[in-house]
């Protein structure tokens, strides 16, 4: 980005990112800084589309809206945002992976107007009837067409529209290489594995989360990250069990023990890899070579939310690009919307943690609904974590 014809150098846009989100310096300072304040008002101005265009109007909708997402996802002011604009105070539900997600749902009564899930969780909730019909009409913010395709497609099942994109990421591994004693970084999910169960046991963390802790066992043998093949797991169980004892811990929550360095390495999706990497650059996000995860997370409404308006209010505040900039801005994650990525900075479109190269990132493959119902990877994630 510029100011007044100058580049800011990714150093310098960095830092000013990092004083801006701990509230050293105010966001008019950031913005004329880094130049996203000019970027927003002039393509804002060129492009009505771009301006907020609320769906309700403030007071109308209650004093609340519920809203259950992952760890580190979002930036708060864009929450203190909406409640000035709006009235609706963002009460906010932290989960560690969506089967606590859908067991929650399942029993009923969760309470939640909005809730964030993954792609390949999507149509479970469509065929238990657990969430709702999109209506586009509420949501004057939603561009169908200025979305990537690949990160968006899941959110239509039979043609209907449920979910509407959040945005997108890997699942790899941070590892805080000052802690090597010179060694290479890693970079394969073989040498993940090997590493946890010798000069890093007692350090490394896995997620509460059978999805990603099964599917990067899998890929230890170059299985594929979905699989449901009773040898395969029979496979990827034996190195959980062997891994077990050499763990810190099983938590999706794993910043806070990466940035104390009680744990030196752990499995990490994307916006955790830049957030520790700005912080501590020791600390280096790596796709395994061998594949692992793509996804992409979105919107969506539970049946039988409490505050409807609120919830479709949320979404819609959360879709307009200048506020999912400076979402994008707080949690590292990237964006499939390109009214957003327009208002960006060049620096952070090319950074190799949010867009990996292609090599890796075709070795990738995207959660499938099978995964997230079978049984049997159930099951081995219970005796995993009880043993």
């Amino acid at each position: 980005m510029t100011k007044d014809n100058e580049t800011i150098s990714k150093k310098r846009f960095i830092e000013e990112l990092r004083r801006y989100q701990k509230g050293s310096v105010t966001r008019r300072h950031f913005l004329g800084v880094t130049g996203l304040g000019m970027a927003t008002a002039v393509l804002g101005s060129a492009v009505p589309g771009l301006r907020p265009r609320p769906a309700f109007a403030a007071s109308d909708i209650g004093d609340r809206v519920i809203l259950a997402t992952w760890p580190n996802y979002h930036d708060e002011m864009n929450f203190e945002a909406f409640t000035e604009a709006t009235g609706a105070y963002v009460q906010v539900n932290v989960f560690g992976s969506n089967e606590e997600m859908l067991a929650k749902l399942q029993a009923g009564g969760s309470g939640w107007d909005v809730f964030v899930p993954t792609n390949y969780t999507i149509t479970t909730y469509v065929g238990e009837d657990l969430i709702i019909p999109l209506d586009t009409a509420k949501l004057p913010n939603y561009d169908d067409g200025s979305f990537e395709q690949r990160f968006s497609d899941a959110g239509s099942v039979d043609g209907t529209l449920y979910a509407v994109p959040k945005n997108w990421g890997t699942t790899g591994f941070a590892v805080n290489t000052s802690k090597l004693d010179g060694a290479p970084t890693p970079t394969t999910w073989k040498e993940f594995w090997d590493l946890t169960m010798a000069g890093f046991s007692g350090r490394t963390m896995v997620h509460d989360y059978q999805l990603t802790t099964i599917g990067n066992a899998l890929k230890y043998f170059d299985y594929s990250f979905n699989s449901v093949d009773p040898n395969e797991l029979a496979d990827a169980e034996k190195l959980l069990l062997d891994a077990k004892p050499h763990l810190f811990a099983i938590s999706s929550d794993y910043q806070p023990p990466m940035r104390s360095g009680d744990a030196w390495m752990t499995m990490c999706w994307t916006g955790d890899g830049k957030q520790l990497n700005v912080d501590m650059p020791e600390i280096a996000f790596v796709l395994g070579k061998e594949g692992g995860e793509l996804w992409s997370d979105y919107y969506a409404i539970p049946k039988g939310a409490p505050h409807m308006d609120a919830a479709y209010a949320l979404i819609d505040f959360l879709l307009n690009p200048e506020v999912n900039a400076k979402e994008v801005l707080a949690h590292g994650y990237p964006s499939a919307d390109a009214r957003t990525n327009a208002l960006l900075p060049k620096e952070l479109l090319e950074d190799p943690i949010l867009y990996p190269a292609a090599e890796l990132l075709d070795a990738l493959e995207f959660g499938a609904a099978a995964t997230l119902t079978d049984p049997n990877r159930a099951e081995l994630l219970a005796r995993f974590k009880s043993a």
